[in-house]
């Protein structure tokens, strides 16, 4: 009853916080520009060429400022946007300038590729209600990407939104041409209101020796939100109402073999063959059911490797699943991640409500799983757990808009099986106090009953409560930021259905840092220095850690940046104080527009967690990208680790490669080559206890592709995976799989 009273209490105080600053003073809202949107009921060949005649008679807006290098400067080349509605589709056209088409950088990219390109860009705010907008981006030769992007804390970007749109673009002798097709059913709007306005601009990103980006209004950098400086589209009164029902069944087939003994000989498995079907509802123009039957939840694409040594925590992995993504972002709350969907890896059927009307958003997810991972966090380290039995796991969401930008919200989350539950219930919210100061916080409450396989194998109790709440307020001016956090994880706080690696702690945390300007034609465009200092204690009062970090970045020529800096750690690990100082370097830049270069070095003491002493390490990563011409693209990263014991000994040498070779026929079809290999060298006299001294894997995937759009699309493809340890003599393949996977999206 006590642990419900504290609850009660936090949530309390909460509540009046977020509604006595109702009466604070609101945001003043800068001038805008109003635009009416033409209504034209003809379609267009979407292919990169303005012959439509009916293009004249468009919405005009000149893009018209350059936001980077400087603010509000004058654009060095002429975009103009042109728009239109026919009642089921918003038509956008980007006729951009240049004086150096030769220079133009674009390639042939597979969909949220596009980032390095030049682009132009269309932002939409639906909802007209400045915290969150749908992003489309197109490169000169049709290439297309899409986010979802939240303005309640500053600007956040998630690409894993995907729609269905169409695009094309052509280069010129006078620059590009790039043309849209945005279908109304891709998004979600106010549902019966005969006249709409929304949010909106048009960007060009224009790569050159530094990059341009150049806008219809101008952003103000000593306002911190985006969308509340948008300009204003009105008109849409020709919406026509949509079934909005889209059906896409899937096939797959695929076949597992293995060897039982290395070296050995293959088993060869059977050929697996699974029909699924997803279900895409959008009950109004604000609300959308998803669904999903017997899906296929295989990961077409492999991860990109992160080295997993001399880490006590668990590496995080992007949601790559389309039934995930869809709608993800209703279930984001302001500092907690709540629901973690990779926590959820084989299930039967799922569904899911998502949608906004006025001031209220709201979304409810339910799933199956018969495969389900709980991550297990300490103070000290965490690790995910394979809960071998049947779960049911829901999460739920609402949200209320709060003035001019801020929110409030109650998020829940329950996983659930014969013998184990996990539920947690959390408040949070943001507000803005004027366009430069936020302040965002959150308050949760976990209860768990574990199963005996949990207790049994992880050393955990039958029941675990606690609470987790964190408070943040920040500052950010044109030339310079400020920052100051806490939070408090309880020790026996978890949430299976989330991502919280690390409990048992307090943090107190500040931040600050100072920037100047320089011309876009000078040798360096911007520099800074930003500082930051926090401390942890664990919840019983002993100090954990006591960290200071400082480091300068300097911006200039070539799209370079060099950053410098210097990291002091004062860790307890296990009940012992370890002093680590560590200075680093990150630089990357352009030296040709088709070609990025980037490396990332440290030198210092580090705590070496498996013998529990301090240790000299030295790490590089180095990555370069390379589009070979419109067609080749290759992209390899290079991680380097070494580390050193107190008499000098080599504890370890670590070296991870990630090669990446992308040959694209057309826009739709592409061929892919990932090579991964990892290799560990232990040094077995400078460990307390028995490891392998050989530590080598290896991993290789080819694919072919074929997308129409983000759901209708086939691949045919084969990996494997191998290893050796010291048992082995040579490097040994034990797994391989032959894949094809073919859906088609059906919108009626």
């Amino acid at each position: 009853m006590q642990y419900f009273i504290t609850i009660k209490k936090h949530f309390s105080v909460l509540f009046a916080l977020t509604f006595a600053l109702l009466s604070t003073t609101p945001l003043l809202a800068a001038e805008k520009t109003q635009y009416s949107l033409s209504h034209i009921s003809t379609n267009i060949t979407v292919d990169g060429v303005l012959d439509e005649p009916h293009w004249q008679n468009t919405t005009l807006v000149p893009i018209a400022f350059q936001d980077e290098p400087n603010e509000k400067g004058i654009p060095p080349v002429k975009t103009d946007a042109y728009m239109y509605e026919d009642g089921s589709n918003l038509y956008v056209a980007f006729v951009a300038e240049d004086p150096q088409p030769s220079q133009i950088t674009a390639s042939l990219r597979d969909r949220d590729t596009l980032w390095q390109d030049d682009t132009v860009i269309l932002i939409i705010d639906t909802f007209n209600d400045e915290r969150s907008a749908y992003e489309f981006y197109v490169n000169p030769l049709g290439a297309q990407g899409d986010t979802r992007m939240s303005d309640t804390d500053g600007w956040q970007s998630d690409p894993s939104w995907d729609a269905i749109w169409d695009s094309a673009g052509k280069i010129t002798e006078q620059g590009f041409v790039v043309e849209m097709r945005i279908p109304f059913k891709a998004l979600r709007f106010p549902e019966n209101k005969p006249d709409l306005t929304w949010g909106f601009a048009v960007l060009r990103n224009y790569q050159r020796d530094v990059l341009y980006q150049l806008s219809n209004m101008g952003f103000d950098r000593d306002i911190k939100c985006s969308l509340c400086q948008f300009d204003k589209l009105h008109g849409f009164k020709n919406v026509k109402a949509s079934k909005n029902l889209q059906l896409t069944p899937t096939l797959t087939a695929l076949r597992n073999d293995s060897k039982p003994t290395l070296p050995g000989n293959w088993d060869n498995g059977d050929i697996n063959t699974e029909a699924g079907l997803d279900l895409r509802w959008g009950v109004t123009q604000d609300a959308v059911i998803n669904a999903t039957i017997n899906p296929d939840f295989s990961q077409i694409e492999s991860d990109a490797l992160e080295l997993d040594v001399n880490t006590t925590y668990s590496i995080y992995y992007d949601e790559k699943r389309p039934f995930f993504l869809d709608g993800a972002s209703y279930f984001q709350s302001s500092l907690f991640e709540l629901l973690y969907t990779r926590t959820i890896a084989e299930p039967e059927v799922g569904a899911k409500l998502t949608g906004k009307t006025d001031q209220h958003s709201y979304a409810f997810m339910y799933a199956d799983d018969d495969n389900s991972n709980i991550l297990l966090p300490t103070n000290q380290g965490s690790g995910f757990a394979i809960l071998e039995e049947k779960t049911h796991a829901a999460a739920a969401r609402y949200q209320y808009d709060i003035g001019d930008q801020g929110t409030i919200g109650l998020s829940t989350t329950h996983r659930e099986s014969d013998d184990y539950y996990n539920t947690v219930i959390s408040v949070d919210g943001s507000y803005w106090f004027n366009q430069s100061d936020t302040l965002a916080y959150q308050v949760a409450t976990a209860d768990s009953k574990n199963s005996a396989f949990l207790t049994n194998n992880y050393n955990l109790v039958k029941n675990q409560s606690d609470e987790a709440y964190a408070i943040e307020f920040t500052r950010d001016k044109r030339d310079y930021n400020v920052s100051a956090s806490y939070e408090n994880i309880g020790e026996d706080y978890r949430t299976d259905l989330g991502y919280q690696e690390k409990v048992d702690y307090e943090k107190v945390g500040l931040v600050g840092g100072q920037t100047w300007y320089s011309d876009e034609s000078g040798l360096l465009t911007s520099w800074s220095y930003e500082a930051d200092w926090n401390k942890t204690w664990a919840q019983n009062g002993d100090l954990l850690e006591d960290e200071y970090q400082g480091f300068i970045t300097l911006k200039g020529q070539k799209q370079s940046i060099f950053e410098i800096g210097l990291l002091h750690r004062y860790e307890n690990y296990n009940d012992t104080f370890y002093n680590q100082n560590i200075g680093f370097v990150y630089t990357g830049f352009k030296p040709k527009n088709n070609i990025w270069l980037s490396f990332y070095g440290e030198y210092g003491s580090r705590i070496d967690y498996a013998n529990e002493q301090i240790g000299d390490s030295y790490a590089t990563q180095t990555q370069a990208k390379w589009d070979i011409n419109d067609h080749w693209q290759v992209d390899v990263k290079h991680n380097y680790s070494v580390l050193d014991n107190p008499q000098g000994e080599r504890v370890y040498t670590a070296n991870l490669l990630d090669f990446r070779l992308y040959y694209k026929f057309s826009m739709r079809s592409m061929l892919k080559l990932i090579l991964q290999f990892e290799d560990i060298d232990r040094n077995e006299d400078a460990y307390f206890y028995q490891v392998s001294h050989i530590n080598k894997d290896y991993g290789s995937q080819l694919v072919y592709s074929y997308k129409i759009n983000a759901q209708t699309l086939f691949y045919l493809g084969y990996s494997d995976k191998s290893y050796q340890d010291d048992s082995l003599k040579h490097v040994e393949r034990d797994q391989r799989t032959f894949f094809t996977k073919v859906s088609y999206a059906w919108q009626l």
